[in-house]
C-alpha cells in the first residue's frame, strides 16, 4: 500500500495540495490512500473526495515519533518532526513502511507530500 501523507501552511490552497500530489505521483506512481495529521485533516480529505482516494488520520502527538529524511527546521518547531509530511506517510503507511524519497514540495511553497510504501494487506493493496 502506498500512502501520500501531506504537510502544509494556512495559507495552502486544495490547488497547492493537488499541486504537490500531482509532482509525487509523477516521481513515485499512484498512490492508494492519503493521509494528514489529525488537526489538518479536513483539508486533505476534500482532496480525497475530489480524487476518489481515502484519507487516513495519524494523531498529531505520533509526528515526532516517525525518523523522517528531511530535517526542517520550521516543521522541528511547530510540530515535532523535521517534515510532517514524511511523518504521516510512515505513520499512516503502518509498522516497518518505508519512504520513497523525501517530501517534495508544491511550487507555491505552501504544501508538501511524501509517500511511504507500507506492507501488503490481506487484500494485495
Amino acid at each position: 500500500m502506498r500512502v501520500a501523507g501531506f504537510g502544509f501552511r494556512r495559507s495552502a490552497t486544495l490547488a497547492s495540495l493537488a499541486e504537490a500530489l500531482d509532482r509525487l505521483e509523477t516521481r513515485h506512481g499512484p498512490v492508494d490512500r492519503l493521509a494528514a495529521a489529525e488537526s489538518m485533516r479536513p483539508r486533505v480529505e476534500a482532496l480525497g473526495e475530489a480524487r476518489g482516494l481515502a484519507t487516513l488520520g495519524v494523531p498529531d502527538d505520533a509526528l515526532a515519533s516517525a525518523a523522517t529524511l528531511t530535517h526542517s527546521r520550521h516543521s522541528r518547531r511547530a510540530r515535532g518532526t523535521g517534515s510532517v509530511a514524511e511523518a504521516v506517510a510512515l505513520l499512516a503507511a503502518g509498522p516497518g513502511a518505508t519512504l520513497l524519497g523525501p517530501r517534495l514540495v508544491s511550487t507555491d511553497r505552501r504544501a508538501t507530500a511524501a509517500v511511504a510504501k507500507g506492507p501488503l494487506r490481506g487484500d494485495g493493496t
